[in-house]
């Protein structure tokens, strides 16, 4: 596995350029956000998505999957946000919130049948640059936490070694977070409901 390193609060343009080459050629990335480090693919890449789904032992018929983004306007084209949604996501992101929302038909196979979808745009700069120089959402999943040795999923150092025969590409942004993203549903705008209560302190 490669490891590309970012120093806090600077973007390198020949890391994200070279973390983006590695999603399309449909590799898996190990990425910072503002909350966990996650795993990530392209998120039109179904056989990315496989492989993802498989290493994480996810079901995609079953659990929610959920995208990171660039900014609004690229979300915008891959799930659906009316007014009421819109006003309350554009408040809270980028942060560290998962909003469930409509999915949009743009989504690829693995995601037709399911009509929601999670999405990210979390307040780190690195995660949002490569979803805007790829063009496209990254489908991301959380690194996994074990309860014996919660501090390795903070360390850049712990991940690379725990997912070296797995992932294609480490991005060390600096220690994480051992906090996810708390997660609301807006499926129905009209009755928004917080599912997950954890780094984002919302009012609904």
């Amino acid at each position: 596995m490669k490891i590309l390193k970012f120093y806090s609060g600077q973007l390198n343009d020949r890391n994200v350029n070279e973390a983006v080459e590695t999603l399309r050629k449909g590799g898996v990335i190990i990425y910072p956000t503002d909350t966990l480090y996650a795993l990530g693919c392209d998120a039109l890449n179904n056989s990315a998505i496989q492989q993802l789904c498989r290493l994480k032992g996810i079901d995609p018929e079953r659990r929610p999957l959920s995208i990171v983004c660039s900014s609004l306007s690229q979300a915008a084209e891959y799930v659906r946000i009316d007014n009421r949604a819109f006003g309350l996501i554009k408040e809270y992101l980028p942060g560290p919130f998962t909003f469930i929302l409509p999915a949009a038909k743009t989504l690829p196979k693995v995601f037709k049948g399911r009509k929601n979808v999670g999405l990210r745009i979390p307040d780190n700069n690195v995660s949002r640059a490569i979803a805007e120089a790829l063009g496209n959402p990254i489908l991301s999943t959380s690194v996994e936490v074990d309860d014996d040795c919660r501090e390795n999923a903070t360390m850049p150092e712990a991940l690379a070694l725990r997912y070296e025969h797995d992932a294609d590409l480490m991005i060390d942004n600096g220690e994480g977070s051992l906090e996810a993203s708390t997660v609301v549903d807006l499926s129905d705008s009209s009755a928004p409901e917080i599912i997950r209560q954890e780094a984002g302190e919302i009012e609904i």
